[in-house]
């Protein structure tokens, strides 16, 4: 049985095919096209939710018709709001909610504005401020910073990270950005 493992990030709106989907749209068999159909209407789910911002992660894996959902939040109705949206989803038959709830704290909100102006700030990473769901996640927990979402290079990511590290406060910078060639 296949798995694929999804972040939602501009790239895998269309802009750039993630390399796992492609392999998977591939597969013809029945089977594969009803996975494709429950990956293609999560991805489109989850995008439509309207307190997914650029400070919140959603990930996601299709087993079947059973869907896990992952990743953090900063609003706790985000959480419920993408489980009861998946469940609506023809073909699903279940869906495990893992999606972390980030804890508040003034001090991570005044960070996640900060890394917002540090990393959409720069020239070079501009393009990816482009559309509904930005490409570069920022999720700040505590004070510490992952960097989710992809990238066209190993140059943006590069910046993207430093970037990020300039900003006070921080404790750490993790870059967990993909990179996804044209």
């Amino acid at each position: 049985m296949k798995i694929v493992l999804v972040v939602l990030t501009a790239f895998s709106f269309g802009l750039i095919a993630s390399p796992s989907l492609a392999r998977q749209s591939a597969n013809s068999s029945p089977a594969a096209k009803s996975g494709n159909y429950i990956t293609r209407e999560v991805r489109h789910e989850l995008a439509m939710l309207p307190w997914y911002s650029i400070f919140d992660n959603l990930e996601y894996r299709v087993t079947g018709g059973n869907v896990t959902l992952m990743g953090q939040v900063v609003q706790p109705a985000l959480k419920s709001e993408a489980e009861a949206a998946v469940k609506k989803i023809e073909g699903v038959q279940s869906v495990d909610n893992q999606i972390q709830i980030l804890p508040p704290a003034t001090a991570d909100d005044q960070i996640r504005r900060a890394e917002f102006h540090a990393i959409y700030g720069d020239p070079s990473l501009q393009r990816y401020a482009v559309g509904y769901l930005q490409a570069i996640h920022i999720i700040v927990d505590n004070g510490h910073v992952t960097l989710e979402g992809a990238v066209a290079n190993q140059a943006d990511k590069n910046v993207a990270g430093i970037r990020a590290n300039t900003v006070p406060n921080v404790f750490s910078v993790t870059n967990n950005l993909a990179i996804q060639p044209q």
